[in-house]
């Protein structure tokens, strides 16, 4: 598939709907979303949809995607340091992390998950992205401390590994339940004086689990 026409057409869609980040618009232009969606679901990989991708997990709208790229990178015109991804899924973030990032740390706690994205990431031959199968509760310490931390699941908070993990200036963003029933989009800069909060839009991901599949 020769998907550049559509690719572009997405990412014009992205920058239509408030996208003004340069190095994420180039991320998503280079990176091809049908290769992480099932072979009956290419047709519909540049639509702002999301899409199953086995073991009761989906691929997030790239609209959703692009959002908490852009928060994390706000402000930053350089590619940011080592960043932990929590939650590979089939891969496609961790692929457009590659291009934003200088080290990738993504973790997956479903086995049959993780080795998907091991395939759909092989071929592009991505040496700065790092696939990890484990919990991601407990973060990634011996990877850090992070630039960034990005979660595709949300809790009931924001785990404090995670916090402890983040770097000084680095910037965490995630959904979680703050309310019974609401989960809302979360960003967390780390300062010298301590964790700024700031809690944006209501937004609905797969619950945050522990353990292993």
């Amino acid at each position: 598939m020769d998907s550049r026409a559509v690719r572009e057409a997405m990412v014009q869609k992205l920058v239509a709907q408030g996208l003004q980040h340069p190095g994420v618009r180039q991320a998503f232009a280079a990176t091809e979303r049908h290769r992480f969606v099932d072979s009956g679901l290419v047709a519909q990989a540049y639509e702002d949809t999301s899409l199953p991708i086995g073991w009761g997990q989906t691929i997030s709208k790239p609209s959703v995607v692009a959002r908490m790229l852009e928060l994390l990178c706000d402000g930053r015109a350089e590619r940011l340091g080592r960043v932990l991804e929590i939650g590979t899924g089939c891969g496609y973030q961790a692929a457009l992390l590659s291009h934003l990032c200088r080290e990738v740390y993504s973790m997956e706690r479903v086995k049959g998950l993780h080795e998907r994205a091991r395939e759909n990431l092989r071929p592009l031959r991505l040496p700065n992205v790092h696939l990890i199968f484990g919990d991601g509760m407990p973060g990634f310490p011996s990877g850090g401390p992070y630039a960034g931390i990005v979660s595709a699941a949300g809790g009931q908070d924001i785990p404090a590994a995670w916090l402890e993990q983040l770097a000084v200036g680095g910037r965490l963003v995630a959904p979680a339940e703050l309310a019974p029933g609401r989960q809302s989009l979360v960003v967390v800069e780390r300062t010298p004086g301590g964790y700024v909060k700031n809690v944006l839009e209501a937004v609905l991901f797969v619950p945050l689990k522990s353990g292993v599949a």
